[in-house]
């Protein structure tokens, strides 16, 4: 009997290898550590390398974008890498149809080149904290307008098109050893006009001395059940917790006025790189993306859309 079961545990660990039986507490009090509403008294400095100013006063604590981010890392930016002001930007703005609310805007409107590579990219990053962080969760609330639903369209399957990274540790140093990611998008399964769903994976990279980088899955998984929300305000919460196959935990629900809450991804693995013997928490990663091919992009923009989302309400609690 006990050899029954232990096969059956080891064969479902290894065709579902997102999936474990012993689940790992995570802590529900972690500390604040910053959030805004993306209220007018912030603003970004600059519009082709934006950084955030300013302090949201409708807020009490941990809203300041220059003394508490520089207590907390070295760096929160928008990032393009390459393209300009009329294929991509990012904006903070009143919400449309609700001017006394304010919130950041994403917007890419084609591709680009940038050296060997055709991007579409617009992301944050909260880069250098200076304490790495082994277990955080971040709330924001997102709205895809309904010129999103175009992208359903799209006569090719999507795997492609982020909305959060996760680096424990960069894969783009040779300084730093053990890189490895997770990635939380959106994107559709058939080629046929099909409704978006969340996609989610992690992956070790192995770096080389040349630059190029090679990733391995190590997990993946996508919800086929519940559809991202369009045309509606929704917020999505996540929960990092460091640790190996047994330790390791990443949660990600949503809640919208219609359906209320819901469990999108449960995951028990790795969330440090698998060969790593000593992971130090993270200490890079993109809270706001949006990210995916030059071909989505272009589609959209043949079409006279544009690939857009709106981020507000963001709050970010770890240690």
């Amino acid at each position: 009997m006990y050899f029954r079961v232990f096969s059956f545990i080891v064969l479902v660990n290894l065709v579902f290898p997102c999936l474990a039986f012993a689940q790992t507490d995570l802590n529900t009090d972690l500390p604040l550590l910053f959030q805004t509403g993306f209220e007018p008294t912030t603003r970004f400095t600059s519009a082709e390398y934006p950084r955030f100013a300013g302090k949201d006063e409708t807020l009490n604590e941990k809203n300041d974008w220059e003394a508490d981010i520089r207590r907390l890392a070295g760096s929160f930016a928008v990032n393009f890498t390459g393209g300009d002001h009329s294929q991509r930007f990012a904006e903070i703005i009143p919400e449309p149809g609700n001017p006394d609310n304010h919130v950041m805007h994403f917007q890419i409107n084609e591709g680009w080149l940038n050296g060997n590579s055709r991007l579409a990219r617009a992301q944050c990053e909260l880069y250098g904290i200076r304490t790495g962080l082994k277990e955080f969760r971040q709330t924001v609330r997102i709205y895809l307008p309904e010129e999103m639903n175009e992208v359903k369209k799209f006569p090719r399957p999507i795997s492609w098109l982020t909305i959060l990274e996760i680096w424990n540790n960069i894969t783009w140093s040779q300084s730093v050893p053990f890189g490895f990611r997770i990635t939380l998008g959106m994107g559709k399964t058939a080629a046929d006009e099909s409704d978006l769903i969340f996609i989610l994976d992690a992956e070790d990279c192995e770096l080389f001395e040349n630059g190029r980088q090679r990733y391995t899955t190590v997990w993946a998984d996508k919800n086929q059940n519940i559809k991202v929300p369009i045309g509606e305000w929704f917020t999505m919460h996540y929960h990092f917790k460091e640790g190996d196959a047994a330790t390791g935990r990443f949660i990600v629900t949503i809640e919208t006025e219609k359906q209320g809450k819901q469990t999108v991804f449960d995951i028990t693995n790795f969330t440090h790189c698998t060969k790593d013997p000593a992971p130090d928490g993270v200490t890079e990663f993109n809270p706001f993306k949006l990210y995916t091919s030059k071909d989505l992009a272009d589609f959209m923009k043949d079409r006279g859309k544009s690939l857009r989302i709106y981020w507000d309400d963001f709050k970010l609690y770890g240690k």
